[in-house]
Order: structure tokens, then C-alpha cells, then sequence
């Protein structure tokens, strides 16, 4: 690792990843700077807060006095002016999974979350397990978590977890981030068609996850999912089986959850490990898909020597991530809930955790079609059946529309008509006050609305509170006869 204090200038500073290693590289002594076209809280204020000097825009004269190394973000395209001006002038140049790699891994234990769905949650639960149990991990998550105040810490102990995302790394790296973090102990969660934007199809999907699984060395543990078909596929085919541990509902697993529902507290799984009983566990969390996180967190933090006492109490005391379920307020009866989920299987699983979280409530599902997969309509009928397990649903526009071409674009309207065929109540409205009319309009005592969307989406949380608070202010009081 670099102890020398370095110049360090970040293009593309205020996402979440790139902001985190900013201060990360503040705390190791570097002189840090950064640069972003969009400007904007929260992370503009950690990073003023933290003394690092942040440009608006890209712009040559922002690589003045000439840095020591340039660390560019994934959002930043071939021809960006600083970017340019980097490479002409011969100043080294790292993409955000190479420094990651380079200040926070180096040469520790590295524990890499791998997956199309629930890495943030897992790696954020290991790293808490780790930390509970005195072992003080170094960490990067993707996500605000509850437990610790920054998504990145360097750590003092001799493991570093971290999410291992398969966007690619950077325009003069189009391979997958997760093949710059040397696992030593891997997990998979899940392999299915995402990222419709980088990806052709499953295969080329495949294609990625199979170069991450080759990273293991001999002595190195893949902590892999039993129950994912694409999963078991890689596995059998790529993995060293004497190197393999599953994790899973279904019987035959290494790690698996043999009866599991909700209890007091939260989800309650009882854990065989080898077909023997291992331990009763609680979480706070919710769902299928919770159970087999927190199942491949317990498999992980076993084979890391803590011992299952501390297990079960970390798991318990995991309060999970902000905009992973979370409850963003509740007025008249009616709980607004906050979720990132936007791949459809994550759209479904998840709302199948609110109904055992929330058993007998009306559910409704606001969801806006944001990301590279959403917008697509490859997943068209996939949609259809992740949100048919609401009672009502209200589509927005998909997010800049006009880039896809209709015929590759998701179909707002024939979604609706799908759900509906399905005997759910469903509108497509365009207008961000339009669904929120609409919602706080037919809202009743009991009802639990969740917006699904991995953007701001204009603020209709709060939007929606308001409106919920000033229908409830409205409404005349009833008089005792």
C-alpha cells in the first residue's frame, strides 16, 4: 500500500463508491480532490465536510497543479477534458476498482460479494458480523448501511469485505469491477440476465461471474447459492468443488435454512450446517431472499473462526441498509416504504417479504422503470409476474424514454393491461403529482405503499407523507351522536 501522501484527483466524485474512497484516501494522508457535473447532497456535503476541495464540471485547468494520480469514475466517458488531459500529460490513471483494490484490499483477506441480487445487504451483514465479533474488518458496501456510519472503512483487522459489482470498471476498462478484488473467500447470490445495457444476454453474463469464480485461489472458499439454478450451473462447471459450500431453503444444501417465519423480532431460521442442527438465528429482516443473505453471512463468518454465539447476536443486532425496505413514514394508517429493488426477481422477492412483514395489509407498489434493466422490454412479462403479488400498482414513465427506440422500450400501458388481466388493480400516470393523487387519494387505514426505484424519482416519499398528512388534516372529525 502507498504511504507516501499523494495528490489524488477523482473525475466523477459524488457517487456513492467514488465519494467513499475520497474520504478513504483523506485518512490515509492523501491530498484529495474532485470533480463532478452533478453537484449535489448528501455527498457534496460529506466531502466539504471531510475538507475536500470539489469542482463543479469537468474541466482541464481542475487537473492544476498537476495530481499524482488520477482515479476515474465508471460514469466518466472517453473524451471527458480531464480525463484527456490525464493521459496526455502521462499522469497515472487507476479506475475506481484498481484503487479500491490498491488502498483498501492490498494484500488482507479479501471476502468478495458477488451476485445479480442482495450484495449490498450480505456484504453489509458480514462486515457487521466481523465488527461484532471484535475483529474490526475493513469494508465497502454500495449502500448507506445503519450499522456504520460510511459505507467504506480501512479497518485494522485482517479482512476486508466488499461488494462485488459486475458493472464494468471504467471506459478504458470494460471488464467487470469485481476482477480487480482478489477473493480469497467468495460469495454468490444469484446469476441471472441483468444489465441489459452492458450485457448481450445470460451467457455473457455467465461469461463474467466464471472469470470472477476462477480469481479463488486453491485454498480460497466460494460460498454459493443452492438454491439459483444459473448458480449451480457455474458451480459445477467452473468451481472447485472441494472449495465449494451451498447455502440455501432447499434440502441438501451445506447451509440450510430447514424451517424459518416470522417471530418475535423479526424472521426466525433455524440453520442446519452438514445436514445436523446448528443454531436457532434471528434478523430483523424479511423474506426468502433475507434468509439465504443472512444464511450465506452465517456460512462466511463460520469458516472465519467467530464463533456462533457471536453469530447469532450480530445477526440479531443488524438494523440492514437505508432504501432496502425502509420505512420512510407512516400517517393515517398508511406505511410509506422506501426500495432499490428494480431487477424483476429482486421486485418480487421483495414484495413477498412485505407480506410476511406486513401480514393482512392492502399492498400497493409505485414503481418507477429507472435503471438499464427497467427500461427495457426484455423484462416485460417478467414484470407482469413480480408485480402481480401487489393488490395495486401504479407505473411511472420510464426514465428518459426517448433514448430507447419503442421496440425495446418497457411498455407502460401493456404492463397495466397485463396486471389488470390479472385481476390487480393497475394506472400508468406520467406525472409524479398525478401518482401521488392517486395514492393518497384511495390510501386507506392499513395500506402499505412501497416505491420501488433506484433514483430520487422526484422526492414522492415526502411528497406523499404530505399529501397523506393533509388529506388526514382535512378529513372532519366525527362526532359522538
Amino acid at each position: 500500500m502507498t504511504l507516501r501522501p499523494q495528490h489524488i484527483h477523482l473525475i466523477a466524485i459524488c457517487g456513492t463508491g467514488m465519494g467513499s474512497l475520497a474520504v478513504l484516501l483523506k485518512t490515509l494522508g492523501h491530498r484529495v480532490t474532485g470533480s463532478d457535473q452533478h453537484v449535489y447532497p448528501p455527498m457534496s456535503t460529506q466531502l466539504h465536510d471531510w475538507g475536500i476541495p470539489l469542482y463543479e464540471g469537468f474541466k482541464a485547468v481542475h487537473l492544476q497543479p498537476r495530481p499524482d494520480l488520477v482515479v476515474v469514475g465508471n460514469a466518466v466517458s472517453r473524451g471527458n477534458p480531464e480525463a484527456e488531459v490525464a493521459e496526455q500529460t502521462g499522469v497515472a490513471v487507476m479506475s475506481f476498482p484498481q484503487a479500491l483494490a490498491h488502498f483498501l484490499i492490498d494484500k488482507r483477506h479479501a471476502v468478495v460479494v458477488a451476485g445479480t441480487h442482495g450484495k449490498s445487504t450480505t456484504t453489509a451483514l458480514i462486515a457487521w458480523l466481523l465488527e461484532h465479533a471484535g475483529r474490526d474488518p475493513g469494508f465497502f458496501v454500495g449502500a448507506v448501511m445503519r450499522n456504520f456510519p460510511t459505507p467504506i472503512r480501512l479497518g485494522a483487522g485482517e479482512h476486508v469485505v466488499v461488494e462485488g459489482d459486475e458493472y464494468d470498471s471504467a471506459y478504458f476498462d470494460k471488464g467487470p469491477k469485481f476482477l480487480h478484488y482478489r477473493p480469497r473467500t467468495a460469495v454468490l447470490t444469484a446469476l441471472e440476465f441483468d444489465h441489459a445495457d452492458i450485457y448481450r444476454d445470460l451467457a455473457h453474463v455467465r461469461s463474467a461471474f466464471a472469470r470472477f469464480v476462477r480469481l479463488l485461489p486453491v485454498e480460497g472458499c466460494l460460498i454459493a447459492c443452492a438454491d439459483d439454478p444459473g448458480v449451480r450451473s457455474l458451480c459445477a462447471e467452473e468451481a472447485n468443488a472441494d472449495g465449494v459450500q451451498t447455502y440455501g431453503l432447499e434440502a441438501g444444501a451445506d447451509w440450510q435454512a430447514a424451517e424459518w417465519g416470522a417471530g418475535e423480532g423479526g424472521t426466525v431460521l433455524e440453520v442446519r450446517h452438514g445436514g445436523k442442527g446448528f443454531g436457532r438465528f434471528v434478523t430483523t429482516l424479511f423474506g426468502p431472499h433475507n434468509v439465504r443473505n443472512a444464511l450465506a453471512a452465517i456460512a462466511v463468518a463460520h469458516r472465519l473462526g467467530v464463533p456462533k454465539e457471536r453469530i447469532a447476536s450480530g445477526l440479531a443486532s443488524f438494523t440492514g441498509l437505508k432504501r432496502r425496505c425502509e420505512v420512510r413514514g407512516e400517517v393515517g394508517g398508511v406505511t410509506v416504504v422506501d426500495d432499490f429493488a428494480h431487477h424483476p426477481t429482486a421486485v418480487g422477492m421483495t414484495l413477498e417479504g412485505l407480506r410476511q412483514a406486513y401480514p393482512g395489509a392492502r399492498l400497493w407498489v409505485v414503481f418507477e422503470p429507472r435503471s438499464a434493466t427497467t427500461r427495457r422490454r426484455v423484462f416485460q412479462e417478467a414484470y407482469v409476474d413480480a408485480l402481480s403479488r401487489a393488490d395495486r400498482v401504479v407505473i411511472a414513465e420510464v426514465h428518459r424514454r426517448d433514448e430507447l427506440a419503442a421496440h425495446e422500450r418497457l411498455s407502460e400501458e401493456r404492463l397495466v393491461e397485463a396486471l389488470k388481466a390479472r385481476g390487480v388493480a393497475a394506472w400508468f400516470h406520467p406525472d409524479t403529482a398525478a401518482i401521488i393523487a392517486r395514492v393518497s387519494g384511495e390510501a386507506q387505514d392499513g395500506d402499505l405503499v412501497v416505491v420501488m426505484s433506484n433514483g430520487g424519482f422526484d422526492n414522492i416519499h415526502e411528497r406523499l407523507l404530505t399529501a397523506l398528512r393533509q388529506k388526514a388534516e382535512a378529513q372532519p372529525l366525527c362526532e359522538e351522536a
